[in-house]
């Protein structure tokens, strides 16, 4: 079959907005940039709600509320209102540490559908190390009760490094205990925040093994009281994942200062423009945006994508990866076995993985914030 690029790209299913970089956690493997975006940057009420109406007019489905941390906004109920106003189902991402129940109450009003809370660790003792944050635990189990009695879907996500991987049985019984409907046992992708760390974070090939057989067991023995979804590191995979479910075709990033971007870390990648909404509609830079058409469809690729017969399944995988791993943005991610360099990346993950953990750079969004 030839390589192509389809001429129009379909509507993107969701978008996903990062509403701020402020933060009270202090994670080691932040996906947010290294260099953040200061608050006064940020869009204003008004111009998200825009962009919310934009969207669902595009043919958007749901809109994922994040950051940083969204509820720092002070605007976040009237942000919540915009959206489900637009008619798409709004998903609340939260560490779930600053909200009183009065906020959480008016966020609820509001019209939001769902809630997505973070643990760093299985127990207090582990969550509130790799949050940097005294009393996480607490607060975060109370946001749980919070959302399951205001009868919202809840999902953990807990994101697995060395640090942790050990708990990953543990969050799993937590996940049932808060009555969450969905777990997301995602291994720490190595970008922005992580790659720095990613010496301290790398856990072993046998013990990331021993966990996916763990996750497997637990779907079947949970099947239709918990539904678990687990993505694996890059560095231990076959074939790569679709990044965003491919560049540019199935969703839009947009920054607290109002960029538009293929996905969350499209910005490390030099030569290319990314257009803000607050010049542009949605619209506009879903189609047109030279940067959104960078790597969209197939055309863009080299051997072996090319002619790969996963070319439109894994869409070539991750073009921020492949730039940061092997230099170049349009090259074969090296997660897959058919890059050339999938060896060394291999190589890597196996010497990281012995390497002194204890040597964290911990999250400041006080010190790290844009000049």
């Amino acid at each position: 079959m030839t390589a192509h690029a389809p001429p129009s790209p379909a509507p993107p299913i969701g978008v996903l907005v990062e509403l701020t970089h402020r933060c009270p956690l202090g994670c080691p493997y932040c996906s947010n940039p290294v260099s953040l975006e200061r608050p006064a940057a940020e869009l204003g009420t008004q111009t998200w709600t825009r962009i919310f109406t934009e969207a669902a007019a595009l043919g958007a489905l749901h809109v994922h509320l994040s950051g940083g941390e969204p509820t720092a906004r002070r605007d976040i109920a009237e942000i919540v209102r915009g959206a489900a106003q637009a008619g798409l189902y709004t998903n609340l991402i939260t560490s779930g540490v600053g909200l009183s129940e009065k906020r959480w109450s008016a966020i609820v009003e509001a019209g939001l559908d769902h809630a997505q809370l973070s643990f760093q660790g299985a127990d207090k003792a582990t969550n509130d190390r790799l949050a940097h944050y005294d009393s996480a635990w607490e607060r975060k189990r109370a946001f749980a009760a919070m959302v399951t009695n205001a009868g919202l879907p809840l999902t953990i996500n807990a994101v697995i490094s060395r640090g942790n991987l050990h708990q990953v049985g543990a969050f799993i019984d937590l996940a049932v205990e808060l009555g969450a409907r969905r777990l997301e046992v995602a291994h720490t992708q190595y970008y922005g925040w992580a790659l720095a760390n990613r010496a301290a974070l790398m856990p072993p090939r046998k013990e990331v093994e021993e966990s996916i057989a763990l996750v497997e067991g637990a779907r079947t023995r949970l099947k239709g009281r918990l539904v678990i979804d687990m993505v694996i590191p890059d560095y231990y995979a076959r074939y790569p994942k679709p990044c965003a479910g491919g560049w540019g075709r199935m969703a839009i990033n947009v920054s607290p200062s109002g960029k538009a971007l293929p996905c969350h870390a499209a910005e490390s990648i030099p030569g290319l423009e990314f257009w803000n909404v607050r010049e542009r509609s949605l619209a506009e830079i879903w189609r047109d945006n030279p940067a959104f058409q960078a790597f969209r469809g197939t055309d863009w690729m080299q051997e072996p994508c090319r002619s790969c017969e996963r070319r439109e399944i894994d869409w070539g995988g991750c073009r921020c990866q492949a730039l940061a791993l092997v230099g170049a943005a349009a090259a074969t991610d090296p997660a897959c076995h058919k890059s050339p360099h999938h060896a060394r990346i291999a190589a890597t993950a196996a010497a990281e993985a012995e390497a002194d953990a204890s040597a964290i750079r911990w999250r400041s969004y006080k010190d790290k914030v844009e000049a």
